[in-house]
């Protein structure tokens, strides 16, 4: 068993987007779970809201006065993993924990995690145990996704992993040194490796507000672990076309040798059409593909930064 430290800081992050009415609610809780075992920082990353996230948090700040609550407002949405970057690279704690700002991660399971640190694991992970009354899609599709993109990328994902999780200084580290422009921190944990400690959880339901996280937000963070952990894809692309290209010259030289030795002649205008549109489909999809890894490619050259502060308390770090 390894010995951590008694006298330790613990930072939380929490990347808010529109989360007005729940930020007071996640501070008393944070506070009320986590303030009596140690030293903390509570950091609200402001993703770009359009409502008063903002002045709530700073006037939650100017309330308190401890101390413990900091901000990073962005200078528009630049997506939720950029805006754990922002935390990320701004925090000081020996101890990293990253949440969502709804309430359905729930505060009172982080001293568990934080004993499990105590006891040797550098990355604490969380998976989310689906309610019944959750949507049959939403469950089907996350523990399939998770498995298949554990299966093409030799990462060990667990099905429901979250971006609630603890870190130990040194991942925080080696994560801060990750520079491609696409990002999925679920996947750069588990890539990291180190000592992880996997802690199921049932997701609070929201406090209030809507879910920010839609269909498409989903299918884009889907398809920047898919591609950004393998290039499995593009391998398929190249298998595809040499099946297609056996089957054709098998078909030519059926269709020679029937022209040939016999009096009959390959014929037929729709099975002709049918297979030229169903390679062209197969063509434009296998161009998409490759597209998708130029464009990533394109937009990792530009080195744009993931995020750009407006506003912020915490002067003079990083």
């Amino acid at each position: 068993m390894s010995q951590k430290s008694a006298d330790f800081l613990l930072s939380i992050l929490v990347p808010v987007f529109n989360e007005e009415d729940n930020i007071r609610i996640l501070y008393e809780e944070l506070t009320r779970h986590v303030g009596p075992l140690c030293r903390n920082e509570i950091i609200f990353i402001n993703d770009g809201s359009s409502d008063g996230t903002l002045e709530e948090i700073k006037t939650l700040q100017k309330e308190y006065d401890n101390g413990t609550i900091h901000y990073l407002s962005l200078s528009r949405n630049f997506g939720h993993q950029s805006a754990l970057k922002a935390g990320l690279d701004f925090c000081s704690g020996d101890i990293v924990v990253s949440m969502d700002g709804d309430l359905q991660h729930p505060p009172h399971l982080i001293p568990s995690m934080i004993e499990q640190w105590k006891n040797g694991y550098d990355v604490v992970i969380t998976t989310r145990q689906d309610r019944e009354e959750s949507r049959l899609f939403k469950r089907f599709t996350s523990q399939n996704f998770y498995r298949l993109l554990s299966r093409i990328s030799h990462l060990d994902l667990k099905p429901g992993t979250a971006d609630f999780r603890l870190l130990d200084r040194k991942v925080v580290d080696i994560l801060k040194q990750f520079e491609e422009s696409d990002i999925f921190f679920r996947g750069m944990v588990a890539w990291s490796g180190f000592k992880q400690f996997e802690l199921p959880y049932l997701p609070e339901k929201r406090s209030s507000g809507e879910t920010k996280y839609t269909l498409a937000k989903m299918l884009r963070l889907a398809l920047s672990g898919l591609l950004g952990f393998s290039i499995l894809p593009l391998r398929l692309v190249t298998l595809i076309g040499f099946l297609i290209s056996l089957a054709s010259f098998i078909y030519g030289f059926y269709a020679i040798f029937i022209r040939i030795f016999s009096q009959e002649a390959v014929s037929g205008w729709a099975s002709v059409m049918t297979g030229v549109y169903f390679l062209g489909g197969i063509q434009l999809i296998c161009i998409g593909i490759c597209g998708e890894y130029i464009g990533r490619i394109f937009m990792q050259t530009k080195k744009r930064p993931h995020y750009i502060v407006a506003d912020t308390s915490l002067h003079g770090r990083r």
